[in-house]
């Protein structure tokens, strides 16, 4: 079917919904006086913008969230719905409709709580639980998050009491939900449309520093040069407008409307779409009416266009940089931190707004052709890191290498924080694609290590609409001892001999660490010219690290037995080089006239296991023993190591579950089935919450990654013979288990054919 007749299809079959709707909802009336069917059609828009814009199922979703409350809130059956529409749909809407069931626990807690400000955390997990064991197809979570997403744009028409309340009930429930699913810009809305509601006098005074803080002008007199013509023009007009309006009078604070607040959280689509920020930005340049909106308002427009600025600079100066990147695909993308993140962050690190440095952020992604180029876009990635420290300063203290030593969760990336075009924080993110699919869709997920390691509890995030602006909001906190003394403390245990890595530009290099003086601060470090340490790097966590280990070993042998003992030692392929621990917590080269150099060190931090078999592999190099008699020690052989970290963080059936669902919206790829399964084997535990409320388990059911549901106290024989095999062998989380074994909600059953 060619693209215009999908393309035709598509729009007959939204204009039959409309049809269908407005008939349907004939009469009814929202509390903002609209007619319903402005409701059903902004939640199919919204639905329209989660989705690809071709194909039956994505024509269906949209459809399906147009007639979502057809059932529920009019005479219509779902029969209907199916004979007017196909199978399809109906089962979304029947979807959406079973979900309701969550909206009526809501409201029934808040009758019998009215003096609980928030759901417990118990409780948000309960839900969020009992949630997922009702969906079937994921598409039923994108319209109902698109109807809540509508509803909270316009919740100004609910009285203030149960405002708030639906506000902490959508955190706690569907912004969760949002980032479970990888909606990271629509859960960025929600997050302030709640913040709006809940402390709008925080929201109001954040807006205002953070539009104060970014419509600064360059302090270098270089806008025009950094900025570009159109650029330079925004700068402009802020700084005049920040002139005649620097403060929000007392009257505005006080009494300004939940209509206008909710007016300046910005729409996931300008935070989801590039090309929709440039044409905002453009539209904001040549806007001459901008003066008369609010304050608040125009605060957020500034938002947005400082990060349009960032990103103008910053593909500009890559596509001058092009030689430094030879035939790599550069993706460059920004975002802007929640200010209900923003909020968070500061209250749990106590720090000011200046502090939050990721507050806005750019990332750069570097193609490698599917990991066939994986070393390569590593090396790209270093090199990147180069041209944006020449571009801005880099803030001392704030680079961080998740490449070379990855978070537990598998995460990798490196991180920076620099002075950005307007002089105030911006964080820069560079990673390989490889390394961003995995953070989106693998063990890395950003949801699944923020959400073990980061709670913030529900009761004392945001309650109160009357709260005066703590006093964490001042912007002269002074910091908190000197970024060389906690760098020297960091590295006070590193001895000779240790691994680490040396990065100029864009070339990875393997060394050693020869000798440690004064406290840590200076290092004496072998550099092995004849040892690139890009695909070492690339794949830092496999089982391939023992020849690596090897390799240093030897090199640290090789400089004991010749001796060598000062900067400049070495020969053809070795070179002992000085390095200082800096200001920005760095190890740079220092040359023979003690100046610091770009060039600096990583140190790779090795885990307990890493480091047992590091130091076992150089004390066999040294006794010129084979490295294999390490290796194949028992102690070794059964190595947990990286695995068990994941398991930790993987220790429910549920977090499987929800990683198939999210994959599942890769709306046109096949399930890669075999991956899929090797992260799902790290599973230990599983929930069945929702088991005994609903009389019915979820199940994962592979090879072919459908989601079964059988009555409570089914068996893996059961899910065997509901998939058409009777009689195959049967694991469940990755465990042979007999026939008799009884599931559980969120169970992973595969089917050995």
């Amino acid at each position: 079917m060619s693209p215009d007749t999908l393309y035709s299809m598509m729009i007959r079959q939204v204009q039959k919904a409309i049809a269908f709707a407005r008939k349907a909802h004939h009469g009814q009336l929202r509390r903002t006086g609209e007619p319903y069917l402005t409701h059903c059609i902004h939640t199919g828009k919204i639905v329209a913008v989660l989705v690809p814009s071709t194909g039956k199922r994505a024509i269906d979703t949209v459809v399906a969230g147009i007639l979502h409350d057809v059932i529920d809130d009019t005479s219509e059956s779902l029969d209907t719905i199916e004979r007017e529409f196909d199978t399809d749909v109906a089962n979304l809407v029947a979807g959406v409709s079973r979900l309701s069931y969550i909206n009526q626990l809501l409201r029934r807690h808040r009758r019998l709580n009215e003096n609980q400000a928030a759901l417990s955390q118990e409780e948000a997990n309960s839900l969020r639980v009992m949630l997922l064991g009702m969906v079937d197809d994921p598409r039923v979570v994108l319209i109902k998050l698109a109807d809540r997403l509508h509803n909270m744009r316009t919740i100004y028409a609910l009285p203030p009491a149960k405002a708030q309340a639906v506000a902490q009930e959508t955190l706690a429930i569907w912004c969760s939900l949002a980032s479970r699913l990888g909606l990271w810009a629509l859960k960025a809305e929600l997050e302030d449309l709640c913040f709006a509601v809940l402390q709008p006098q925080i929201f109001l005074r954040m807006r205002a520093d953070l539009a104060s803080m970014w419509s600064h002008p360059n302090r270098t007199g270089n806008a025009r040069k950094i900025y570009g013509k159109s650029s330079s023009l925004l700068h402009q007009r802020m700084k005049s407008m920040a002139a005649e309006h620097e403060e929000p009078t007392e009257t505005d604070e006080e009494y300004i409307c939940m209509k206008v607040l909710l007016q300046a959280v910005l729409p996931f689509e300008l935070l989801l779409d590039r090309k929709k920020r440039i044409d905002f930005f453009n539209k904001l340049v040549a806007n001459s009416n901008l003066e008369t909106k609010p304050k608040v308002v125009r605060d957020a427009a500034f938002a947005l266009g400082s990060l349009v600025v960032c990103e103008e600079a910053l593909e500009r100066e890559l596509f001058i940089s092009t030689s430094y990147v030879p035939g790599m695909e550069v993706t460059l993308s920004g975002r802007l931190k929640s200010l209900f993140s923003i909020y968070s962050k500061m209250k749990r690190k106590e720090i000011g707004i200046n502090k939050v440095y990721d507050a806005r952020a750019l990332r750069v992604i570097v193609g490698d052709k599917n990991g066939a180029l994986h070393s390569q876009a590593v090396q790209c990635c270093y090199n990147l890191l180069n041209i944006v420290h020449r571009l801005w300063s880099p803030i001392d203290g704030e680079f961080d290498d998740y490449i070379v030593n990855p978070k537990p969760s598998g995460y990798q990336s490196l991180h920076t924080a620099v002075q950005g075009p307007d002089n105030s924080p911006l964080e820069i993110q560079i990673r390989t694609q490889r390394m961003h699919e995995c953070a989106e869709h693998g063990l890395a997920a950003h949801w699944l290590y923020k959400e073990t390691e980061d709670k913030l509890p529900l009761e004392t995030s945001v309650t109160g609409s009357g709260t005066t602006t703590p006093s964490y909001f001042s912007t002269d906190i002074e910091d908190e001892g000197s970024i060389v003394d906690d760098g020297s403390h960091k590295y006070s245990s590193l001895k000779v001999g240790h691994p680490v890595l040396r990065v100029e530009a864009g070339h990875l290099l393997a060394a050693v660490i020869v000798r440690v003086d004064k406290d840590a601060r200076e290092l004496l470090v072998a550099v092995s010219f004849g040892l690139a340490a890009s695909e070492a790097v690339a794949d830092r966590r496999s089982s391939s690290q023992t020849k690596r280990w090897e390799a240093y070993a030897s090199l640290y042998k090789k400089v004991s037995d010749e001796w060598w003992f000062e900067p400049g030692h070495g020969d053809w392929c070795t070179c002992l080089e000085k390095y200082t621990l800096c200001q920005d917590g760095m190890y740079h080269k220092q040359d023979q006239f003690q100046r610091m150099l770009p060039t600096f060190i990583q140190i790779i931090e090795l885990t307990e296991e890493e480091e047992n078999l590091y130091w076992a592999i150089m004390s066999a190099v040294f006794e010129g023993k084979p490295v294999a008699s390490v290796t194949s020690n028992p102690s070794f052989q059964n190595n947990p190591g990286y695995s068990s970290a994941n398991s930790t963080l993987m220790d429910s059936g549920i977090n499987n579950k929800v990683y198939l669902l999210r994959t599942m919206l890769q709306w046109e790829k096949q399930l890669r089935s075999e991956a899929s399964l090797q992260r799902v084997e790290y599973a230990t535990k599983t929930y069945d919450a929702s088991s005994g409320l609903l009389g019915e388990v979820v199940i994962v059911c592979w090879p072919n990654g459908e989601i079964m549901r059988l009555s409570t106290g089914s068996t893996a024989a059961d899910a065997a013979r509901r998939a058409g095999v009777e009689g195959k062998l049967v694991s469940v989380n990755g465990q042979l288990v007999v026939p008799n074994t009884k599931l559980r909600d969120g169970d992973v059953v595969e089917i050995r054919m």
